[in-house]
């Protein structure tokens, strides 16, 4: 598949030639291990990790004209990430956001410099806006051309623009590593692969082995074969979404102290601490070449206590 330019260009790289962006971890969290990290927080410095390969095809795919709707949480990344695509092109958007008006954040204040209409919608509200076009009436006044763009832009042509990223590696590894939220990284990591080697999802919240139906739907939607080799960790996300553990605060501040590499708590952080699990556990086999994908998200750093203990942490 051609690649395609989004409306934005990568900040200091090429998003065609991004071996630079690959990179050895030298860090004591994973012994001798074959460790690599794809820098994708380097993309762009609004618009980074996977969310700059997820929107990069359904941005590119817009008709002229078309307003976009989506959905994320009050720190959505996703959102940060869109908003901020929109503004660059010109496209109206509008965004529905997980609670109420009263929990205000830096990422809406940015959503709302960069001209995107922001509603809120309760829990069941949201729940509901995973059901097939219920987005429609949350958003009457919507134009008939309008297009939706899922949670987290899980939208099946997002798997296109990750799969790219694996095409631009220097070396195709054993393996891959990614946090996972809705399971299109993972899914578009498999594409990419091809069927070799093997991929690693770590679930950031509890109750994730939906996502193995998820990832078969995406993958199909798409036009990809069923590919199986992948494995999901559900069990390593602290407590749940954007949870924080003593335990995790520990591995990511001896990563950053030793790597220089930012992280976040709610998926790059349980990257590096379910990878360093698996490490100890001896499930990551020596010689086996391993990259983690930074997904990015450093921007929801805003949000998080700066006597939390998180490294980083401007809250």
């Amino acid at each position: 598949m051609n690649s395609v330019t989004l409306p934005f260009s990568a900040s200091g790289v090429s998003a065609d030639s991004s071996g630079g962006l690959c990179q050895p971890v030298q860090c004591s969290l994973f012994g001798q291990a074959d460790v690599w990290i794809q820098r994708d927080d380097l993309l762009h410095p609004l618009v980074s990790g996977n969310k700059f390969r997820k929107l990069q095809y359904p941005l590119a795919q817009l008709p002229s004209g078309a307003e976009v709707i989506s959905m994320g949480g009050p720190w959505s990344n996703h959102l940060h990430a869109l908003g901020y695509a929109l503004q660059q092109k010109g496209i109206p958007g509008t965004v529905l956001i997980r609670g109420g008006a009263w929990q205000q954040t830096a990422m809406q204040e940015d959503l709302r410099h960069w001209g995107i209409r922001i509603q809120y919608a309760d829990r069941e509200t949201y729940r509901r806006l995973r059901e097939p076009d219920y987005w429609r009436q949350c958003v009457p006044d919507a134009a008939e051309q309008a297009i939706w763009l899922p949670e987290g832009g899980s939208d099946p042509a997002a798997l296109h623009g990750v799969a790219q990223m694996v095409r631009e590696l220097p070396f195709v590894p054993d393996t891959i590593a990614t946090a996972v939220g809705t399971g299109a990284t993972l899914a578009g990591l498999l594409a990419g692969m091809a069927g070799r080697g093997r991929v690693i999802g770590i679930a950031a919240f509890q109750g994730a082995d939906y996502l193995h139906q998820e990832i078969a739907r995406l993958l199909q939607a798409a036009g990809y074969p069923a590919y199986q080799n992948y494995q999901l960790l559900t069990d390593a996300h602290h407590g749940g979404f954007a949870r924080m553990t003593p335990a995790l605060i520990a591995d990511a501040q001896r990563f950053v102290s030793e790597t220089g590499i930012p992280l976040e708590p709610v998926y790059t952080g349980k990257l590096v601490s379910a990878v360093a699990a698996l490490v100890r556990q001896g499930t990551i086999r020596a010689g086996e070449c391993l990259l983690l994908l930074h997904t990015g998200g450093l921007q929801g750093l805003r949000g998080i206590a700066s006597d939390s203990g998180w490294p980083g942490a401007t809250g």
